[in-house]
């Protein structure tokens, strides 16, 4: 239980510092990210048209008017004319430059999945190599379980998704080896 629960650390250290560098160091934390030139009626528009915080699809259409030809054609007209959009919207600003929350909250998700991580490599008598493979699979398979569908069906960019795909295959290869490490060695 130990060899595992020490694995779980060091791989959640490993993910998290790796996202910390991919961020800060590379330029693979802004692929995709861009500021409004004109941000202020845009803000001003949010605030007096979105009623409450949630996610808003632009242009969109209310799950209860699917299946009314009406409004299915509307939406579809407007659709076809209109530039798209997926809003996060939150009416209550907070500081963007102070991430503690986020960074602790990234921290125990981090080590909560390198325990799930370290859980699967301690389940069967593996080599280094397949752990460091086993590992590098999951990373993957996180993003094409939700990297893929957000690009696919809510358009997020390419280059973001890609970039996410990098960010998910290398950290967590980068754990695949700690873990295989520790897990592997005699003893402890």
């Amino acid at each position: 239980m130990r060899r595992w629960l020490v694995a779980a650390v060091l791989g959640g250290i490993v993910v998290f510092s790796w996202g910390f560098l991919s961020h800060v160091a590379l330029p693979l934390g802004d692929v995709g990210h861009y500021r409004a030139d004109r941000e202020e009626p845009i803000l001003q528009a949010m605030r007096e048209n979105l009623p409450r915080e949630g996610v808003y699809i632009l242009p969109g259409l209310d799950p209860e008017q699917w299946g009314n030809p009406e409004a299915e054609a509307d939406y579809v007209a407007r659709a076809r004319a209109n530039p798209y959009a997926m809003v996060i919207y939150q009416p209550v600003g907070r500081d963007g430059l102070d991430m503690t929350r986020e960074l602790l909250v990234e921290l125990v998700s981090n080590l909560l999945a390198a325990g799930l991580v370290a859980w699967v490599l301690g389940l069967g008598t593996f080599g280094f190599g397949r752990r460091v493979a086993i590992s590098t699979g999951m990373g993957l398979f996180g993003w094409l379980m939700i990297g893929v569908p957000y690009w696919n069906w809510y358009r997020f960019p390419l280059d973001f998704t890609l970039a996410g795909l990098v960010q998910h295959v290398a950290g967590w290869s980068l754990a695949g080896l700690a873990m295989a490490w520790w897990l592997g060695r005699k003893g402890g």
